[in-house]
């Protein structure tokens, strides 16, 4: 056989292989009998993601599909055979009742060349779980009422900027001013640094802010391709983040800790518990973490901390100027409970405001920022009672929150913005595992009490000192972007502030 002969072989061989692995990955669920959408030869199930449909919409319409048909269907992620979950039922068991063989998220994270991306968020396994109980105690109640103070410096700073805002135009971009007020308070509460955002909007956190959620390394298909073949992308050493911003915050957390440790500074923040997990490891004769390690927590502490509260807020405050009975009804909540409390809005006042969480909740499934959650099964899994659904070892499982929330089984008129469902009568005739904007388990957002706390304390000082409405600017109704992988509004939310006289 000739050298030419040789390689036009082999690479016959080769093209033969991919051609069988591809046609029989496609197959997969047809040949289980299984429900599911004839796949793309190369998109899979995102073939429209992003062109025509966004990628929300996606698993949106394979949802309504085949809701009814079994505990999940078929989900085609590119080439990936995956598990789209259909039934509250089987979502129980994904995230509560057998958590213990659904504990992984399957997302890409590469410590070794993109520190960053060594996070609570994106790690697995037995470092997640230790990570996971050591930085609980960040987030108790007790923890809370020490990080209040410091919110509330800044949400007077936030009405001092509004109104500041107001001299010049009553029209104002709420996600941007959100995001700076978000961004203060995370900036305090996580690194002990005024991050005076709300003074001036190119402040150096609120520019890292701004940027690295639009500023990737790479394109959305790549980023895809990398969580779709993570052990292929970790083997190439692709990292998600720019070296800009990994240089940005291992700067900051270096520089902080050389600081305290220096100075034998104490403060009951996000970094001193870092450290204190640091100290604590090396008198036991662990392994402390790396400042690598610590910078890729306060990294998504910041990120998610500042992000998802103010896109929250951001939805929150046009829904409450499209329905002014509403705002009404919520503002004299928080004017009475207020009254109640001296007009000091005490982390026993904040948290005593029923309509105000109903109000949140329903911001929260109208427009959950995550609009799916994601799981890999670590062994093989039959789902009990559904002898034909069975879940191989390393299938991705995607619960569609999006989809879930606006189900007009679960939430009828679920386009309707109605905080009334989450009364307590309401809630209590629903099953729980349908509202996810926090996950459920064990792996729930480990910042959701920090979160909804920052919400609360916004509000309290927004309903106090302003009446909101829409304007000329205001787009109604509301465009989504249709590129991001979370939930957010295409084109920002201008809406008018109008003072409320003392």
């Amino acid at each position: 056989m000739t050298l030419t002969e040789f390689l036009l072989s082999a690479v016959l061989a080769l093209l033969a292989a991919v051609l069988y692995i591809s046609h029989r990955n496609l197959n997969y669920w047809q040949t289980r009998g299984i429900p599911c959408d004839q796949p793309h030869w190369l998109f899979g199930n995102l073939k429209d993601a992003a062109k025509t449909v966004s990628y929300v919409e996606a698993f949106n319409v394979v949802y309504k599909r085949y809701l009814g048909s079994g505990p999940f269907c078929g989900f085609y992620f590119l080439q990936q055979p995956a598990v789209l979950a259909l039934s509250p039922e089987f979502i129980k068991r994904i995230l509560i009742k057998d958590f213990n063989n659904f504990s992984d998220r399957g997302l890409y994270s590469n410590e070794k060349d993109d520190p960053l991306s060594g996070n609570l968020f994106l790690l697995d396994g037995e470092k997640w779980r230790y990570l996971r109980n050591k930085l609980s105690p960040t987030f108790t109640s007790g923890q809370m009422k020490f990080m209040l103070p410091t919110m509330l410096a800044v949400a007077d700073q936030f009405v001092e900027a509004l109104n500041h805002h107001l001299e010049k135009s009553n029209a104002i971009e709420v996600k941007e001013i959100l995001a700076r007020f978000t961004t203060d308070v995370i900036g305090s509460c996580a690194f002990g640094i005024e991050c005076n955002s709300l003074k001036n909007p190119d402040a150096i956190f609120r520019q890292m802010g701004r940027n690295i959620l639009n500023d990737r390394r790479h394109s959305t298909l790549v980023n895809i391709l990398m969580n779709a073949l993570p052990n292929l992308a970790s083997k190439l050493h692709m990292r998600s983040n720019k070296d800009k911003y990994t240089e940005f915050f291992l700067k900051i957390v270096r520089e902080s800790v050389e600081y305290r440790e220096k100075n034998n500074v104490q403060r009951k923040d996000f970094l001193n518990i870092l450290m204190d997990l640091n100290k604590s490891n090396k008198k036991a004769d662990e392994k402390g973490l790396s400042v690598e390690e610590m910078a890729a927590q306060v990294f998504l502490f910041f990120l998610a901390g500042f992000e998802t509260s103010s896109t929250t807020l951001g939805f929150l405050l046009y829904e409450l100027a499209l329905n002014l009975d509403i705002q009404k009804r919520l503002r004299a909540e928080v004017l009475e409970t207020l009254a109640k409390h001296d007009n000091e809005a005490s982390y026993e006042c904040i948290n005593s405001m029923p309509y105000m969480q109903q109000v949140i909740a329903e911001t929260l499934r109208k427009y959950p920022v995550v609009t799916r959650l994601q799981r890999v099964a670590l062994s093989n899994y039959i789902v009990p009672e559904h002898p034909k659904y069975v879940i191989e070892k390393g299938t991705v499982i995607f619960i569609p929150v999006m989809a879930i929330h606006h189900d007009p089984e679960i939430y009828p008129e679920p386009d309707k913005f109605d905080p009334e469902r989450f009364s307590p009568e309401k809630m209590q005739a629903r099953d729980s595992i349908t509202w996810l904007p926090f996950g459920d388990g064990p792996r729930n957002c480990i910042g959701m009490r920090f979160g909804q706390m920052q919400m609360r304390v916004a509000l309290t000082y927004l309903l106090r000192n302003f009446e909101v409405s829409t304007c000329d600017l205001t787009e109604i109704p509301l465009e989504l972007s249709r590129a991001s992988n979370i939930t957010t509004s295409k084109n920002g939310i201008i809406l008018e502030f109008e003072k409320i006289s003392a």
